[in-house]
């Protein structure tokens, strides 16, 4: 029996229009990634610059933050790089999972920049500082229009992969904080009040801290195996009772390969009589499961009449 026991269903040929198809979307995405690292790197050289020559403090914290924007896209590239690379020895399934683990690192680092924000606002509340409001504002005006650009490179993309979502999320972050720094850069070149300041990066850090934890869910919930949001376990059990011959479905487990691939493993309980079916069957479920956007499966057949050995059958 060990010689029908497992199936591998390892076809991405199909081109049903689902966004698991990896190959198609990553010749685009290359090239904004490299043009939002190029630009935001541009960024933080202009922002350090005129920080120095303002004395203005969230200047430098901003271009502090759209560093670690750079570093979060070059890892999302090198991720998607390193789903390219083939299996080996070590890494049965090559290096796709960085994917997920990346995609939890910008959760992350996204989290952390907003405490930082927050904590900068809180101490320049405290102790405000002269701020030279007109050269932040025309500065900032430079941050939105190139975060904006950035963001608006991903924003067709942004819920196909959590990678592209945090890429997304960091660049329409820097847009919204850059416009608040604007608003209070004008303020403060009127009026002198320099709290504003802190108040705008408060209220900014607990719009962006919203949109934020919903990413940081997503990619800890696939970074700990569990079922992908998209994926519904009751309608793919049923599509696989769909099958002719699959008479249950025991000890199924759906998980993420990658931000773009999922797999899944389960028992199909099949009768004795019908075990010469079993590959036609397989054959069966793989195209019904493509269709899922499960692009990896494995099956084990059981007899109706046995009992299965595993507790959550």
């Amino acid at each position: 029996m060990s010689g029908h026991a497992h199936s591998h269903a390892h076809d991405h040929s199909h081109g049903f229009g689902h966004h698991h198809h990896e190959a198609p979307k990553l010749d685009h995405l290359n090239a904004a990634f490299i043009w939002g690292i190029i630009l935001n790197s541009a960024f933080v050289v202009i922002e350090v610059i005129a920080g120095l020559i303002t004395g203005s403090l969230s200047l430098l914290t901003d271009a502090g933050h759209n560093l670690s924007d750079v570093v979060g896209l070059a890892l999302a590239l090198l991720a998607f790089k390193l789903t390219k690379v083939g299996s080996n020895s070590n890494y049965t399934y090559g290096y796709k999972r960085s994917t997920i683990l990346v995609s939890f690192f910008n959760a992350v680092i996204l989290v952390a920049s907003i405490g930082i924000i927050a904590y900068e606002a809180v101490i320049r509340f405290m102790h405000p500082q002269p701020i030279a409001g007109d050269t932040v504002a025309w500065v900032s005006l430079i941050g939105i229009a190139i975060n904006a650009f950035t963001a608006w490179l991903f924003v067709k993309d942004k819920d196909t992969d959590l990678n592209v979502k945090g890429a997304y999320m960091h660049m329409a972050m820097d847009a919204v904080v850059s416009l608040g720094v604007v608003i209070s850069g004008v303020i403060i070149y009127f009026t002198k009040w320099y709290w504003i300041d802190s108040v705008v990066s408060l209220i900014i850090a607990i719009v962006i801290l919203r949109g934020t934890w919903s990413l940081l869910k997503d990619s800890l919930r696939l970074e700990m195996d569990g079922v992908p949001k998209e994926m519904n376990l009751i309608k793919i059990k049923n599509e696989l009772m769909k099958a002719k011959g699959v008479v249950d479905v025991h000890h199924m487990h759906v998980w993420a390969l990658s931000t773009t691939e999922n797999a899944l493993t389960a028992h199909l309980v099949i009768l004795p009589t019908d075990l010469h079916l079993f590959d036609a069957i397989k054959q069966d479920l793989r195209h019904r499961l493509q269709h899922l956007d499960i692009n990896h499966s494995t099956f084990e057949p059981e007899f109706a009449e046995e009992k299965c050995g595993e507790p959550e059958c």
